[in-house]
């Protein structure tokens, strides 16, 4: 099996790049790919620690993109270390973005009577892109509620209206960059953000940019829903790809390679994105 969608605490996972690689490891993973969002600065240390495992690593990045007001989630695979800087710097402007948007959504929950040091965090995750999953579990710390999921229900989740969405890229045109340096683009969990009806308007568009694959395999979908997945990604010509969005502690019920328990994404899988991969 292999695992093409994972966290560290470079984003908002709870596992280091090195504890990441071990887990991979132990598990027997055929190859793991570490996409923080928003960020590569966990990479040099993630391929490091691979090479000295032997473990098959895959560098990569999920960018959060803008698509008729709804966010998506766009995976770009085989990022190659030359380009590590250039995306940094560009997502430096991004980041400031968010972060202001964290400031706000702090100063709204003081409001409130929940009382989030969002600054202190900022200079404790230094490089980091804080997200609201981040501000979750500081509130699971400061004992307001026990779990992130119910962080989410009473303060952060966009219905209760206190968290305002940052600027993003646009997604046609994070995709036409991904594939100008030479990565593969991938749509992450697709059926999380948009319908089939909407899905069915947006990859013919998003192939024509340059789209390659599509999560087909994702530890939230049913069979049903893996079975629609699937066949959208046939019929816009897109390979398919999955993986378990490991996120450590932050996401409990989530385990490496495998998400809930039935989640089995094949070497077969990271062998087709591979081969395209080269023959760029």
């Amino acid at each position: 099996m292999v695992d093409l969608h994972t966290h560290s605490t470079f984003s908002d996972g709870t596992y280091t790049p090195e504890e990441l690689v071990c887990a991979a490891f132990e598990r027997g993973l055929s190859a793991i790919a570490l996409c923080d969002h928003n960020s590569v600065l966990g990479l040099p240390r993630f391929l490091n620690a691979a090479r000295e495992r032997g473990v098959t690593s895959v560098p990569g990045v999920e960018f959060s993109v803008n698509y008729h007001s709804v966010e998506l989630h766009l995976l770009g695979l085989f990022i190659g270390s030359e380009h590590f800087e250039a995306i940094t710097l560009m997502m430096d402007g991004w980041k400031k973005k968010k972060e202001e948007c964290n400031l706000l959504l702090g100063y709204k929950l003081a409001r409130n009577g929940v009382r989030v040091d969002i600054e202190r965090m900022i200079d404790e995750n230094p490089g980091v892109v804080l997200n609201r999953a981040h501000i979750g579990a500081e509130l699971v710390r400061l004992g307001y509620v026990k779990s992130v999921s119910e962080a989410f229900d009473k303060w952060l989740s966009k219905k209760r209206g206190l968290y305002i969405e940052p600027e993003r890229p646009e997604a046609f045109a994070m995709i036409e960059y991904v594939r100008s340096i030479g990565a593969v683009p991938v749509l992450a969990h697709p059926l999380l953000n948009l319908t089939p009806e909407e899905l069915a308007v947006f990859l013919p568009k998003a192939r024509e940019c340059g789209l390659v694959g599509m999560e087909t395999y994702y530890p939230l979908f049913s069979e049903a829903e893996t079975a629609l997945a699937c066949r959208l990604a046939e019929e816009n010509g897109l390979l398919f790809s999955g993986g378990s969005d490991f996120h450590g502690d932050n996401k409990p019920d989530i385990e490496l390679g495998v998400g809930r328990g039935s989640l089995c994404v094949e070497d077969r899988v990271y062998g087709a994105l591979l081969a395209h991969f080269n023959r760029r």
